[in-house]
């Protein structure tokens, strides 16, 4: 595998939009004890579900453990799946796996972003993350991607989202807290996500969701559905702890405009619950020093946002609530192209996140 030492914007590439072709999704199998109840097993069959939906519309490839190899290559019995062996710590791809980038020449490459489990040994989900942190580069391996690394810049993949057309959304929570890059000015963090996704505009939003345990990441919260429109999670309920957030959101991307110069604009996702695990479900994960603690007085950062765009289709998490009918219409209408499918994602959530954090699509090389 190629390592550079230059930048994708020096060598003309740039981070496209999820909507754009893809040529595969990357997934990680789940089975980490202390974070999955039950030894991982009833996630495993929802991971097994979201798996399926993508490889209706593509090919999918899932990292698994060499423990868990055949019991992954034996439930994932599609034609469309791939099963690949590569260790990890946990399922999160979208956070340690690479971001793929793309030229005009028909060529892709992958950054891979220093990795600290959501902040380190302040506030970070577990220890080690060792091999989380070596898993973009597999992945790169695997594609035979030349590869850019971002020595000492930790960065998530679902801090961010991008239009393709030089616009980035984040947020102060996850992107300027001191548990990520602590060293750096908002200025220069610009500067390195500039260089590395080739992006001129970056809008940040103050918060995530409430309790989202990554420090509020965007893909909880608000992603981009075409250039210039974005999709809000939202409630007009005042007592909801997620109500000041959502309305400091709006009152930035209502005052902003993206790197073409377009206003934005807003369409509102609901936000369902408030969703709590139960004592039975948070009894079933392993207590394990320095892992989140589930605690079912918690409440869950439950989202619609979380879902993956797909070529031809929306999969997006249920959550057996009121407002799951809503959120698919909700979908249908702003991706009229594309068949929305909703997949049970309540396992998901219990372990800190849902269908997009656990996915990470990679684009189709492209020639203009």
């Amino acid at each position: 595998m190629t390592t550079l030492n230059s930048t994708p914007r020096a060598d003309g590439f740039y981070m496209p939009a999820e909507w754009a072709p893809q040529t595969q999704t990357w997934m990680v199998w789940p089975e980490r004890p202390d974070n999955w109840r039950l030894g991982g097993k009833p996630v495993q069959t929802a991971h097994v579900a979201v798996a399926k939906a993508i490889a209706r519309f593509e090919p999918v490839t899932v990292a698994v453990s060499a423990a868990q190899y055949d019991n992954a290559r034996a439930r994932l019995d599609v034609p469309n799946i791939r099963v690949v062996e590569i260790s990890n710590d946990d399922a999160w791809v979208r956070d340690t796996g690479p971001t793929f980038v793309i030229n005009h020449e028909g060529e892709v490459r992958g950054v891979d972003w220093a990795f600290n489990a959501w902040g380190g040994f302040d506030g970070g989900l577990y220890s080690p993350w060792n091999l989380d942190s070596a898993l973009a580069s597999k992945v790169l391996e695997i594609e035979r991607c030349p590869r850019y690394v971002t020595e000492g810049f930790v960065l998530e993949g679902g801090s961010i989202h991008v239009d393709g057309e030089g616009t980035l959304i984040t947020t102060e929570e996850c992107l300027l807290n001191r548990n990520r890059n602590p060293h750096l000015s908002r200025e220069e963090i610009e500067a390195v996500l500039r260089d590395h996704l080739s992006v001129e505009k970056i809008i940040w939003l103050p918060d995530g969701l409430y309790n989202d345990e990554t420090d509020g990441h965007v893909d909880n919260f608000c992603c981009y559905v075409r250039p210039g429109e974005v999709l809000l999670a939202w409630t007009d309920d005042p007592k909801d702890p997620n109500f000041p957030r959502c309305q400091a959101a709006m009152a930035v991307l209502e005052n902003a405009k993206d790197a073409q110069g377009r206003p934005f604009v807003v369409h509102k996702m609901p936000i369902p619950g408030p969703l709590f695990a139960t004592e039975e479900e948070c009894a079933g994960v392993d207590q394990v020093h320095g892992s989140q603690e589930r605690n079912p007085s918690v409440r869950l950062a439950g989202s619609y946002v979380n879902f993956l765009i797909v070529n031809g289709g929306i999969i997006a998490p249920s959550f057996d609530d009121p407002l799951d009918e809503t959120a698919r219409e909700i979908l249908q209408r702003l991706f009229p192209q594309h068949e929305v499918v909703m997949v049970p994602g309540r396992e998901l959530l219990l372990g800190g996140g849902n269908i997009h954090c656990l996915t990470q699509q990679q684009p189709a090389p492209y020639r203009r």
